[in-house]
């Protein structure tokens, strides 16, 4: 089913790209840009780029901007103010998990949710302001995503002031797609990718496999020094059963990490 059948995007009163700045969102955003332009409602569409601070790749956030001032739509940039995920680690004594994945819920979902209430706040309509929410999750990426409804309310965020639908526009994108549209667009993807790494956020990710943390740790050793000396600091191991500090060891003993073609999130 073509979910963009369900849609018309001219109904909302905000359509909101969330980007990583990495491929899918990359994909994603040259995909609703060109149906809002076709629906004659470019004006409605803003991005909003969750700001992680140096625990993501460098120039993600400058990507972001420049991914915006090629298709012409505005970008807020937000952030948890009270400090980064390396802080938040420190504080809470304990790396984030698949049960507890505050890494996802404070420094992202909680900040683009503070966005969608000055929207809201900026329309000032009469009535329940119509906020569509596009996110480049793909079913391919896991089973988790795969189970993920295409067009849903978002339960959390909508309320008597508005309405916020989530979308995932490419929902059923293959990979091989994703990077058809991004080289078709010739806007310029993050270098990451070139060095590996088949995904893009937190240069150092819970749920990566060694190899792609090798790979992240090569380029930025001086952040995995970071993560390996909060890892002692609070004595807690990135994930169980294995510690960042093995990374390092690994790259100092030359160890050559194989092709990563991605991980379960």
């Amino acid at each position: 089913m073509n979910e963009t059948l369900l849609l018309n995007l001219a109904e909302f009163d905000c359509i909101v790209i969330n980007t990583s700045a990495g491929k899918d969102s990359q994909a994603m955003m040259d995909y609703v840009v060109r149906l809002a332009r076709e629906a004659g409602c470019l004006d409605k569409v803003v991005a909003v780029h969750a700001d992680l601070g140096r625990v993501e790749w460098a120039g993600t956030k400058e990507l972001a901007e420049e991914h915006c001032k090629h298709y012409g739509i505005p970008l807020h940039v937000v952030r948890r103010e009270k400090g980064d995920l390396l802080q938040q680690v420190r504080e809470r004594g304990m790396w984030p998990d698949s049960a507890n994945r505050y890494c996802t819920s404070d420094q992202k979902r909680d900040q683009v949710a503070k966005l969608h209430t000055a929207i809201t706040a900026r329309l000032g309509l009469k009535r329940q302001a119509r906020i569509l929410n596009c996110m480049g999750f793909r079913r391919d990426e896991s089973p988790a995503r795969a189970k993920r409804v295409p067009l849903e309310s978002n339960k959390r965020q909508t309320n008597g002031k508005r309405l916020v639908m989530d979308w995932l526009p490419i929902h059923g994108w293959s990979v091989a797609k994703v990077w058809e549209t991004i080289k078709a667009s010739g806007v310029r993807h993050h270098a990451a990718y070139d060095k590996g790494m088949p995904r893009l956020s937190c240069c150092f990710c819970i749920f990566a496999p060694k190899d792609a943390l090798v790979i992240a740790g090569r380029a930025n050793p001086e952040l995995l020094a970071e993560y390996v000396a909060v890892e002692q600091e609070i004595g807690h191991s990135f994930r169980n059963g294995f510690k960042i500090a093995e990374v390092q060891k690994a790259i100092a003993d030359g160890y050559e990490p194989k092709n990563v073609q991605g991980w379960v999130m």
